[in-house]
C-alpha cells in the first residue's frame, strides 16, 4: 500500500506531472517513428532484408551519434534542459517531416539514413535530458519510485506508439510515409508541452556564461575527462558497475531483437504484413513486461537493493532465455518477450537509480549521455554479432545459447560486487 500511497503523492506533484507528459509524448513518438522505420527497412515487400542489412542499418543510425555522444552530455550540462526538450521535440519534429518525404520519393538509401540519423542524435539529448531533470521534480526518498514510474512509462508510451503505427500501416493506411508524419506530429506536440514549465526548473543548477565555439570544444574535452573520472571514482564504483552491467544486458537485447525480427519475417510468418503483425504483438507483450517491472521493482529494489536486483534480473534472463528461444516457435517466444522485459527494465530501473543516487547534478548530464552512447555501442555491436551467426530464416541455437552464457557471467560478476 506504501507503493500506491507513493505513487499517487508523485502523481499530485505537478511538475513530474508535466515532466511526464514530455517523456510520453516525446517517447510515444519515437515509438511511431522507429515502427515506420523497421517496416521501412525490414517488412517493405520489395525489400529482401537479411541481419546484415539490419545491423548496417543500425551502425548508420547509431553509431556516428557514439562518436560525439559523449560531447553532448557535457552541452546538456551547460543548457536549461527545458529548452532542449523544446527545441529539441522541435527540430524532430520537422526532421521525421524530412523523412516522409525521403520515403516517397525517388532519392539514394543514404539520404533517408542521414534524415533518420539526425533524428536519432537528437533524441539522445532529450532522453538524457529527462533522467537529468528528474531529481528536480522529486524529492530523494521518492526517487526510486519516480524511477520506476517515468522512465516505465516512456517505454509503454513507446510501445503504445509503436502499437499507433501498426494499426496505421495496417489498417489504415500502407503507407510509411504517413505513420512518420504521426510522428511528427507528437514530437511537437512534446516540444509545446514542456513550454508549461518554467525555463530554470530542470536545471543545471549552475549555467555556464555563453563562451566562442572553439574554446567550447577545448572545454568540453576537459570537462567530459573530468565527468568520467568523477564517475571512477571509489564512492561512485557501484554507479560504474551497475553501468557496466547494464550495457552488456543491452548487448543480449539487441542481439535478441535481430533474431526476433528475422524470425517474424521469415520463420514465423508467411508474408511481410503477417511478419510486421506478430512483431507488433511481441513488442506488445514486452511492453507487459516493463509494466510489470515497473510495479515490481521498488518493492523488490527496495528489499534487496538496486545492485542484488540487477542480478537477479541478469540470472533470471540466464535461465528463462534459452528455456523458451530454443523451440523457435511463436507461443514461447511470446514469453520470452515478456521475461526479457521485465528483466531488461527491471534492471535499467535500478542502474537510473543507481547513477542518480551516486553522481552529483553538475555531472548527471554528461553521465546519462556516456551512458546512450555505452547503449547505442552495445546495440549495434550486437547487431553486428547476430548478422555473423543468423542464417538467413533466424534460427541460431548457438546464438540463443550465447546470449544465456552472457547473462549469466553478468549476474556472476554484479553479484560478487554486490556482496563486496
Amino acid at each position: 500500500m506504501s507503493v500506491v500511497s507513493d505513487l499517487r503523492v508523485l502523481l499530485r506533484l505537478r511538475d513530474f506531472r508535466r515532466l511526464l507528459a514530455v517523456r510520453l509524448l516525446s517517447q510515444g513518438a519515437d515509438g511511431v517513428y522507429q515502427v515506420a522505420l523497421a517496416a521501412y527497412v525490414v517488412f517493405s515487400p520489395e525489400k529482401q532484408a537479411s541481419a546484415a542489412s539490419i545491423a548496417s542499418a543500425m551502425a548508420v543510425l547509431l553509431l556516428p551519434y557514439s562518436l560525439v555522444g559523449p560531447f553532448a552530455g557535457v552541452l546538456l550540462d551547460r543548457w536549461r534542459r527545458r529548452q532542449v526538450f523544446f527545441y529539441g521535440n522541435l527540430l524532430r519534429g520537422l526532421l521525421a517531416g524530412a523523412t516522409a518525404l525521403l520515403m516517397v520519393s525517388d532519392v539514394p538509401d543514404w539520404l533517408f539514413y542521414v534524415s533518420a540519423l539526425c533524428v536519432t542524435a537528437v533524441n539522445r539529448f532529450v532522453l538524457s535530458g529527462l533522467s537529468a531533470s528528474l531529481p528536480h521534480v522529486v524529492d530523494t526518498e521518492r526517487l526510486v519510485l519516480a524511477n520506476s514510474l517515468s522512465p516505465t512509462a516512456g517505454t509503454l508510451a513507446a510501445t503504445v506508439g509503436g502499437g499507433l503505427a501498426f494499426a496505421e500501416r495496417l489498417a489504415v493506411s500502407d503507407s510509411n510515409a504517413s505513420v512518420v508524419l504521426l510522428g511528427a506530429a507528437l514530437y511537437l506536440c512534446a516540444g509545446l508541452t514542456s513550454l508549461t514549465m518554467a525555463p530554470e526548473l530542470l536545471g543545471p543548477d549552475r549555467v555556464p556564461a555563453p563562451r566562442p565555439l572553439g574554446t567550447v570544444l577545448v572545454r568540453t574535452t576537459r570537462e567530459l575527462l573530468t565527468g568520467v573520472r568523477h564517475l571512477a571514482g571509489p564512492e561512485r564504483r557501484e554507479a560504474a558497475w551497475a553501468l557496466f552491467t547494464m550495457t552488456v544486458m543491452r548487448f543480449c537485447y539487441g542481439a535478441l531483437l535481430v533474431l526476433l525480427l528475422m524470425l517474424c519475417r521469415y520463420t514465423l510468418s508467411s508474408n511481410p504484413d503477417e511478419g510486421l503483425r506478430l512483431l507488433g504483438l511481441a513488442l506488445g507483450v514486452s511492453g507487459a513486461g516493463f509494466f510489470t517491472a515497473a510495479v515490481v521493482t521498488p518493492w523488490a529494489a527496495g528489499r534487496l537493493g538496486p545492485g542484488r536486483w540487477i542480478v537477479v534480473c541478469a540470472s533470471s534472463a540466464a535461465f528463462l532465455e534459452p528455456a523458451l528461444g530454443l523451440s523457435f516457435t511463436t507461443g514461447p517466444l511470446m514469453a520470452a518477450a515478456f521475461f526479457l522485459g521485465l528483466f531488461t527494465q527491471g534492471a535499467k530501473i535500478s542502474t537510473d537509480t543507481i547513477v542518480q543516487s551516486s553522481v552529483d547534478d553538475a555531472f548527471r548530464g554528461r553521465i546519462f549521455s556516456v551512458y546512450d552512447v555505452l547503449f547505442n555501442v552495445a546495440f549495434v555491436g550486437a547487431a553486428g554479432v547476430a548478422a555473423l551467426m543468423l542464417p538467413p530464416d533466424g534460427r541460431s541455437a548457438v546464438l540463443v545459447v550465447l546470449v544465456a552464457l552472457v547473462y549469466a557471467a553478468v549476474a556472476a560478476v554484479m553479484a560478487r560486487f554486490a556482496c563486496r
